[in-house]
Formats: structure tokens, sequence, C-alpha cells
């Protein structure tokens, strides 16, 4: 498992150099719960089946964001539809990614008040730059959309999570939206697991980004009804 959970990545590629989210919430919320599930799923922690996510290995990851949303899956009365589950993580989870993040010295926290008044807390990277996990989790991803064929398990997870969270032009700014949003779609239907994880990961991706979707569009509509 990389130093660096899918989570993490996501988050980073999120906020601007300044530490401000480029990503509306709950979308980023919920596009975070999707992460750590695909992670788990990915770590042979998770799988689906009969449209349910379940346990599949309780064994840690060491990860404490990893095995608190694990913990928590397992302690469900039944498996939980994605849609739940993402639903059910996404409850305090962007303050626990971006205080790990801050703990490993990848950003830093700065509070301050807005015309004097108003609290904000920005997380931007304490070199002024962008962190070099950003730059290289954008690496990956860009070469990705550029080449063809299929994709390593975790590059391909996190093009989902980037297309499901609307972050393609941060992440693609100067590459065509119609060709980035063609291949992205390419790469979440393409073969990049092994023939023995392959349909339950693939599985599990297309359920968690429809629970990312279905969770944002809900509390939208609730929003502004």
């Amino acid at each position: 498992m990389s130093s660096l959970t899918l989570a993490d990545e996501l988050a980073l590629l999120s906020y601007d150099v300044d530490g401000r989210s480029q990503v509306g919430r709950p979308t980023l919320d919920y596009a975070l719960a999707g992460a750590v599930v695909l992670e788990l799923t990915l770590a042979g922690r998770l799988d689906l089946a009969d449209g349910r996510v379940r346990v599949a290995d309780p064994a840690p990851t060491g990860h404490p964001v990893l095995d608190a949303a694990l913990s928590r899956a397992a302690d469900e009365r039944r498996p939980q539809k994605p849609k739940d589950l993402v639903n059910r993580l996404s409850k305090g989870l962007l303050d626990q990614v971006l205080d790990g993040l801050v703990a490993a010295g990848v950003l830093e926290r700065r509070q301050e008040r807005v015309l004097g008044l108003i609290p904000r807390t920005r997380f931007p990277s304490p070199h002024g730059v962008e962190p070099q996990a950003e730059t290289e989790a954008r690496q990956r991803l860009t070469a990705a959309v550029l080449a063809d064929g299929p994709v390593e398990p975790r590059t391909a997870a996190l093009c989902g999570l980037v297309r499901a969270a609307g972050m393609e032009r941060k992440v693609f700014p100067d590459q065509s939206r119609r060709q980035v949003n063609a291949r992205l779609a390419e790469i979440s239907a393409g073969d990049w697991a092994s023939d023995a994880t392959r349909r339950v990961i693939q599985e599990m991706q297309a359920a968690t980004i429809a629970a990312i979707t279905a969770a944002t569009v809900a509390s939208t509509t609730s929003a502004s009804s």
C-alpha cells in the first residue's frame, strides 16, 4: 500500500496551493469516502456481493483512517449498500484526512480571520508550492489519460474518483475536456486489475462512483428544497 492513500491524494488534488478547497461540499466528503472504500477493496479488505459491501478480511491495514473505516464496516449489523456506506463514512472524514496530511508534514494548518471577524482554516503547502505528493499523483493521472491501454489499479481508481467528483478541469487544465472525459470513462471500464480480482474491484468502483453521485445529488436537492 502507498504511504499516502487514495483519499490523501484526492484531498491534495482538491486544494489549491494557498490551501483552499476547489471542490464543493458535500461532493468532496463523499468522494473521499469513496476513495477509502476503493482503497480497502484494493487491499483485499472489502468486496462486493449481491450489491452490498462485505468485509472480506478484517485484518488492520496499519493506517488509522482506513482501519477506522474498516472497523465501521465490520460493526454494521448487515452488509451495507455502497451508497449507504459512503454516506456513513463521509461524516468527519475530510478533517481526518487533512489532520493526517498535516501530521505527515505534507500540509500546514493556518487559522485566520477574514475581515478580522470570520474564522477560516487553510491547509497550504509548507513550502508555498504544490506538494511533491500532489505533483506525483497529477503526473500519474496525466500519463494515464494521455496513454492508451490498461492502467494500474490505484491510478485507475483515482481516475474514477476525479471523474466522480467533477475535478477534471482542475486536474487536467491543459487537456481537452471531451478527450479527458472519454479516456476516464475508458479507464473505468478497462481491464486494469488481475483476473483474480478484476471483476470485484471494477464492480466496487462502479458502485462506489454511483454512490458518490447519488449522495451528492440527494444532498444538493435537499439543500435547495
